[in-house]
């Protein structure tokens, strides 16, 4: 990047997407809008539509304009055509500078934006392509978790296209009650608890219309501790929160509509819990190659008191309730400073891998 990092980055906060977590996007980025530096950059809503194509949010910019605290609660997802196939992400006819995405779920979290970012050249927020491809999986991180000895839940695996038996399967290997969940995607979209037959079969019918590929994971009974984590080299985690439901589980519902969940911060945990439930999240973040961001998600056994990781999100809820912002600012971080803080992450990722690039063999 030929930019002198004195000046003020054009910085593209990119939502929406093509994903069932579009509206939840919507509102972290309208937080992220809000509490972006207006001394330090010059910031440009995105939108991704659902057909895919790349908007500039006029509407939502020009509000910007007049007042960064008075966005209306849900953000414009209309806008004007602005990228060209050339690879290039412009706005305005000047070139980008970074990249949040605030993008939730498939084509967002998944290691696909991040991959075209990298194509471009142009620095993002957040991890990188393997780690988000990965995290976004949760197949693939449970395989990698259980392969360097970290503990989860019990758990099994399918494909649309093989499920002969897997009922008998899951009653075999994990019994009930059990949660059955889409491999990729998040915001507790598509998960059911199932406590018997007849609600299994419902569950894995629920979870196929977002996903071919479905996970089964044994209902433990615990505590959900999360925690918050950032950095690459230096990596930096928070307090732990605790979740306490409202419904039966953490569901979308309880996330984003009808604010039951009780979230507290500190955690209720012994400085031992505390410590542990801190070494096990950074352990699980490097384990599956995190060098950006993630809200790691655990479970404390009630009966055993034994940790288990439960999953991570590589572009967390960044909504005024999200707990991943929330977090940080208990451990002293404001919001402004959080975002600070990540793109400085992200700018130095990009300068040691650019260091790096060699196209002579």
């Amino acid at each position: 990047m030929s930019k002198n990092r004195s000046e003020r980055l054009r910085v593209a906060v990119i939502y929406g997407g093509q994903s069932a977590e579009r509206e939840v996007s919507a509102v972290s980025a309208r937080a992220v809008l809000q509490n972006l530096d207006p001394a330090k950059y010059d910031v440009l809503p995105v939108i991704i539509a659902e057909q895919g194509e790349w908007l500039f949010a006029e509407e939502t910019f020009k509000q910007l304009q007049d007042s960064r605290f008075e966005l209306p609660r849900t953000l414009s997802l209309s806008g004007t055509e602005l990228v060209e196939r050339s690879g290039d992400i412009a706005v305005g006819g000047n070139p980008v500078d970074l990249v949040i995405p605030m993008l939730h779920g498939p084509y967002g979290e998944d290691g696909t934006i991040q991959g075209l970012l990298e194509m471009a050249n142009i620095p993002y927020v957040g991890t990188s392509v393997l780690g988000s491809a990965m995290c976004m999986n949760k197949i693939a991180a449970k395989n990698m978790l259980t392969g360097h000895l970290i503990p989860t839940t019990p758990f099994i695996y399918t494909r649309e296209s093989e499920l002969v038996g897997f009922v008998d399967k899951v009653e075999t290997i994990i019994s009930y009650p059990c949660f059955v969940k889409p491999a990729s995607l998040g915001s507790s979209v598509g998960i059911t608890k199932a406590h018997d037959r007849e609600e299994l079969a419902e569950a894995i019918e629920t979870a196929l219309t977002y996903d071919e590929w479905i996970l089964v994971e044994k209902a433990v009974d615990a505590r959900e501790i999360e925690l918050s984590v950032m950095g690459d080299d230096d990596v930096r985690v928070s307090v732990p929160g605790e979740i306490v439901p409202g419904d039966e589980f953490y569901s979308y519902d309880d996330k984003y509509i009808n604010d039951a969940a009780d979230l507290r911060i500190p955690a209720p945990l012994s400085e031992r819990e505390m410590q542990a439930a801190q070494e096990l999240a950074v352990k699980a973040y490097k384990a599956l190659c995190c060098d950006g961001m993630a809200r790691v998600d655990l479970f404390l056994e009630k009966e055993t008191g034994a940790w288990m990781v439960n999953e991570l999100n590589t572009i967390p809820g960044f909504t005024p309730i999200s707990m991943f912002p929330k977090l940080f600012e208990y451990s002293g971080m404001s919001y402004a400073d959080l975002l600070d803080e990540l793109i400085a992450v992200a700018l130095s990722r990009h300068d040691r891998r650019e260091s790096k690039k060699n196209l002579n063999h």
